[in-house]
């Protein structure tokens, strides 16, 4: 579907098959009658500078329970982690800062320009971040029924993840201006800015792809009152 204000509708080429994802059944005291729990799950992408994180936010506010992939990427390879292990034995102590930490910008650039280095990065943190997204989904359906879970994952759509989905929302701008906010963000010339942005998938293969568009190319209003819809929509199944 996209979101112009409030009218919804189907976009094409859905790579999930729509599912409430997480069921759960609960007996109360001798009540043989199972009640099903249900957790609507959506992720949530985007493309660099897009405004993803935007959308999450709003997301959040409006009552959303938000799995951040990137925060639990950072949670996983923390000191003493098996993942921070392996990927010392990876990548070396070259990647180090001082305190021992895994220097993200550094090993970022390695895997950049060496896209078998990626694969293994990918290969280590992965299934542990989708391990705990699984969990934490989990948890959520203990606690709050009914809920609706966002995962955010800036590379969804590259990386597949292995669960069914309600719905896959993209965050979309044009590529021209995702290129002008990018430069204005990083503060980095236009070819250092075009390299970030095609060494992901384009934002229009992605949208393609997605089955429910934000178009995020207005002002802050604009798409937080898509939003609300897209969030409505889940809410009601």
């Amino acid at each position: 579907m996209t979101i112009n204000g409030p009218c919804l509708q189907r976009c094409p080429g859905n790579l999930f098959n729509p599912s409430d994802a997480v069921t759960r059944r609960s007996r109360r005291g001798h009540d043989k009658h199972r009640e099903r729990s249900i957790v609507i799950i959506a992720g949530l992408t985007g493309g660099i500078a897009s405004g993803k994180s935007t959308v999450s936010d709003i997301f959040r506010k409006a009552g959303a329970t938000i799995i951040d992939a990137d925060i639990i990427a950072r949670e996983v390879v923390t000191q003493g982690t098996p993942a921070y292990a392996e990927i010392i034995h990876a990548f070396g102590d070259i990647i180090l800062q001082p305190d021992g930490a895994i220097d993200r910008k550094r090993l970022g650039d390695i895997i950049f320009n060496a896209p078998e280095k990626k694969v293994l990065l990918d290969a280590i943190v992965h299934p542990r971040v989708f391990e705990r997204m699984e969990r934490r989904i989990a948890q959520t359906a203990e606690t709050t029924p009914g809920a609706v879970v966002i995962l955010d994952i800036p590379l969804l759509l590259e990386t597949r993840i292995p669960r069914k989905l309600a719905e896959v929302i993209l965050v979309y701008v044009p590529e021209t201006l995702q290129l002008k906010r990018l430069m204005q963000r990083d503060a980095i010339d236009k070819q250092a800015a075009l390299a970030r942005i095609h060494s992901q998938m384009s934002i229009e293969e992605k949208r393609s792809q997605a089955t429910v568009i934000i178009d995020n190319s207005g002002d802050r209003e604009q798409t937080r009152q898509q939003a609300l819809a897209v969030l409505s929509r889940l809410k009601k199944g």
